[in-house]
């Protein structure tokens, strides 16, 4: 812990020179020729409801989609988790959840309110927000509740592949991103950091060279530890709008999106980048929980779309796996 604090403490100290630029991608790292382009296709938000479920098992099993991760915390998880069982072989991580975002569907933390008080808002659900978070918890609670998420998902009977934070609380600040890095190294799985050239991610957030130089630090933590680091993050979709008149069209949603996602293939740069989307297969239910259905169904629908699998083919991108990705990295020294 000590070694991963004095990381981001020393961060501010290098010339912005010192990690403009990266003598090789993570996916050179891990054997790939240079230039090699792999993408990780990921749904996020499994188990929060059934609709996130079908969706997410759709987008697998009919289209291009590789990962998955599970908000542990939340009503829809142990079905998931029976069908995980009956398919073995998914790639499964665990989406870290520190908030509950609608107003009429909400869960709490898996640590109980009493024993992370500064987790939960006056409902006793998480706070809605990532900036509540911030401002009400401290870092050991944080890292009692992610601790009680992982211990939840071996109690049910499968070891996650992987790390990842919904609405990216965990990044927000050095204190959280400590305890999500310790979470990673401590049992050896791989942890969601956009960690090496980070060229999209860098572009959506118009983020500070400062912050990207402390992102390549926590890389070079992470890889020294023996697990597998993303070169980028692509994680615009959410904030893709759709248009009044194709929400309710499959045929035009699918079109759409399809297209914003080939143009995001196509935005790629060489080395391991993860691609983030939410899946949903929305029935009558959904508007009940979220008005951001129309967004989740045409993520489903685009990666069931056969012209998004051409493009990938055409540009030549591997899609991938964390869990291929860290059997990689045993092998590398």
């Amino acid at each position: 812990m000590k070694k991963i604090a004095s990381l981001f403490l020393t961060a501010s100290l290098f010339c912005a020179s010192a990690f403009s630029q990266t003598d090789s991608t993570y996916a050179e790292k891990l054997g790939y020729p240079r230039g090699t382009k792999l993408l990780i296709l990921h749904v996020d938000d499994v188990g929060m409801s059934f609709d996130s479920n079908e969706g997410a098992i759709n987008a697998i099993t009919k289209g291009v989609a590789s990962s998955l991760s599970i908000m542990m915390p939340c009503p829809w998880v142990p079905a998931f988790v029976q069908y995980m069982k009956a398919h073995p072989g998914l790639d499964a991580g665990l989406h870290l959840t520190l908030t509950s975002e609608w107003k009429g569907y909400r869960w709490g933390p898996l640590s109980g309110k009493n024993s992370t008080p500064g987790l939960v808002d006056a409902d006793g659900a998480l706070w809605p927000g990532v900036s509540d978070v911030v401002q009400h918890a401290s870092g050991d609670e944080v890292e009692k509740e992610i601790k009680a998420q992982l211990e939840r998902a071996r109690s049910m009977g499968f070891e996650p592949t992987h790390f990842d934070t919904h609405m990216g609380t965990l990044l927000a600040t050095p204190e959280f991103t400590q305890r999500y890095v310790k979470l990673g190294i401590e049992n050896q799985i791989p942890v969601m950091v956009p960690a090496g050239h980070a060229t999209l991610i860098k572009a959506q957030m118009n983020a500070p060279e400062a912050q990207i130089q402390q992102m390549r630090m926590i890389g070079k933590l992470l890889w020294k530890a023996g697990l597998p680091v993303l070169d980028d993050l692509h994680n615009e979709s959410y904030g893709w709008p759709i248009p009044q008149e194709i929400a309710s069209d499959d045929a035009k949603l699918q079109a759409y999106k399809t297209k914003k996602y080939i143009e995001g293939v196509r935005s790629l740069k060489p080395g391991l980048t993860m691609m983030i989307m939410h899946c949903t297969a929305t029935s009558e239910v959904f508007p009940h929980i979220s008005d951001s259905g129309p967004v989740r169904r045409g993520d489903m629908l685009a990666m069931m779309d056969p012209a998004l699998r051409k493009a990938i083919q055409d540009e030549k991108i591997i899609i991938t796996t964390w869990r291929e990705m860290m059997e990689r990295r045993k092998k590398v020294k």
